[in-house]
Formats: C-alpha cells, sequence, structure tokens
C-alpha cells in the first residue's frame, strides 16, 4: 500500500513539473525567429524576414537594381529591405502628425486605373490635376496599375505607408512633368530621397553615375540641384491626399506644395539634339572650292 501511494506521488511530481517546464517555454511565436521557425504572416502577402535574410536581400537586390535600372521587382524589394526598421516608421510618424496623413493611413485608399477613373480624368480641364496625370499616363505609357505589393515590410500599417508611395510615385511625376527614362527618373527619385528620406530613392541618385555625359551634365547643373532644393522645401509629399485633388489647378497645387516646376526634359533633350543635328550638317556640307 505504502509502494503504491508512493509511486502515485512520485508520478504526480513528474507530471507537474513537465507542465511547469512547459509553461515556462515562450509561444511558438516569440521563439527564436530561424528560418526554420518563422512566424505567421502580419497580413496578406507578408513574407516574415530573418536579420540575415534582409540583409542578402538588400544586398543582392540593391547591386542588380543598381546594374540594372530597369528591373522595378529588384528596387521593389531593395526598398522593403531597407526601409525598416527606421526610414518606414519614421514616415508614417510624418504621416501621424499631418491631419491629412492621419485620413489617409485610416481610410487606406488604393490609388489604381479604376479607383481613379482614368476617362474620366482624361474630360477634365487641362489645368487640373487629374488632366495632367492621365496625359503624362497616356504619353509616357505606363499605368497605375503596375505597382508590386508590399511582402517584407513586417508592421502592417508600414507596410501600407510602403504601398502608398509606390503609387503616388506617378502623381510625382505628372506634378513637375519628369518624364520615365533613366535621367528623369535619377531626377525624381533625388527628390523623393531629399524629400522621403526612403533610403531606396537615395540608392537610385547613385545610378547618375552610369548616365552619358550629356545627361550627367544635365543632371549635375540643373536637375540635381532642382531636386534637393525642392525635396527639402516641399510639404511632405507622402501626405497628399491625391484623391481629393484631382480637380485643383497644378500650378496652385504646386504653389501650396512648395515645388517649382524643373526645365521640360524633353524640351531639353530635342533642342540639343537638334543642335547636335546642325553641327553635323555644317560639318558634311562641303565648303567653297578653290579657284
Amino acid at each position: 500500500m505504502a509502494a503504491s501511494l508512493k509511486r502515485r506521488a512520485v508520478s504526480a511530481v513528474n507530471v507537474s513539473t513537465r507542465e511547469i517546464s512547459r509553461s515556462l517555454l515562450p509561444p511558438a511565436s516569440y521563439r527564436c525567429f530561424s528560418v526554420l521557425n518563422r512566424p505567421p504572416p502580419n497580413y496578406e502577402g507578408h513574407i516574415p524576414l530573418t536579420k540575415v535574410e534582409r540583409l542578402g536581400l538588400a544586398v543582392g537586390s540593391g547591386l542588380m537594381s543598381f546594374l540594372d535600372p530597369r528591373r522595378g521587382d529588384l528596387i521593389a524589394a531593395f526598398g522593403e529591405a531597407t526601409a525598416q526598421p527606421y526610414f518606414i516608421y519614421s514616415l508614417r510618424n510624418r504621416m501621424l502628425l499631418s491631419p491629412t496623413g492621419r485620413r489617409i493611413l485610416r481610410d487606406r485608399p488604393r490609388l489604381t486605373s479604376t479607383s481613379l477613373n482614368i476617362p474620366h480624368l482624361r474630360s477634365l480641364p487641362p489645368n487640373t490635376l487629374g488632366y495632367a496625370y492621365a496625359a503624362w499616363l497616356d504619353r509616357e505609357g505606363v499605368s497605375p496599375d503596375t505597382r508590386a505589393s508590399v511582402r517584407y515590410i513586417d508592421n502592417e500599417e508600414c507596410a501600407y505607408v510602403m504601398q502608398r508611395y509606390r503609387e503616388c510615385h506617378d502623381f510625382y511625376h505628372a506634378l513637375v512633368g519628369l518624364p520615365v527614362f533613366r535621367e528623369g527618373e535619377v531626377a525624381l527619385k533625388a527628390f523623393e530621397f531629399a524629400n522621403t528620406g526612403l533610403p531606396m530613392t537615395g540608392l537610385a541618385v547613385f545610378s547618375a553615375f552610369t548616365l552619358k555625359k550629356a545627361e550627367w551634365r544635365r543632371f549635375w547643373d540643373i536637375y540635381g540641384p532642382w531636386a534637393v532644393r525642392n525635396g527639402i522645401q516641399a510639404s511632405d509629399v507622402i501626405n497628399v491626399y491625391w484623391e481629393e485633388e484631382l480637380e485643383t489647378d497644378v500650378h496652385d497645387l504646386r504653389a501650396r506644395l512648395g515645388i517649382e516646376k524643373p526645365p521640360d526634359l524633353r524640351s531639353i533633350r530635342k533642342m540639343e539634339r537638334e543642335a547636335r543635328k546642325r553641327e553635323n550638317e555644317a560639318r558634311e556640307r562641303p565648303g567653297p572650292k578653290a579657284v
């Protein structure tokens, strides 16, 4: 009888010890984050990354996007890998300081061809932002539906901030009139870096070193100084509720934001091409024959 009671007591102690040990273990979601123990996603499409994975993504995508700036997927990945833990939170906090920014975070609108009703924008007066935006899309042959979804930002609200930045990018183009080819993109990215502070936009500025000689000269003399000056002095463009400004006079909107429109890049390139053509024709034209 005594032996039986002793065995039951020992068994109870062992069970209690195991239960206490299990209770002291952190939940699975709080255990060491590794490739083999990845936490659940924080939102649809989210891919949690370890610090090593994030570093690898930043280095790999940054290098490849520098070599091939046309790879929008790599640029997007680099932007997300380098935006946290500080920069995207800083941008989100600047939105929280603005009444309009807080409304955007609360409403979470998306900028797509459907939500913007592009055919309607084409019918607006030519001086409006909506018309300028639609005309810019048509001229450059781009669509607002091509922006990749955010995947590597851990905080769900900050992920929306990054998504909003991406979808607003074409409005920045339309507002200042810069085209989508490399020279125009570098100038706009320099403006965005001065205004938002996102590292990805800063890396894009370094691609200016890959520009041709004439393009580099224009960037150094005209568009680089314009980008830095206006990016710093302008209001936070992330806090513009573009959907509510579509019928606003685009000149008034630039004035309100403190943005100067840069010289027309396409016109400058066209004039320089024509000047070179005239010079070449003059050199090839035979001179007067000697008597």
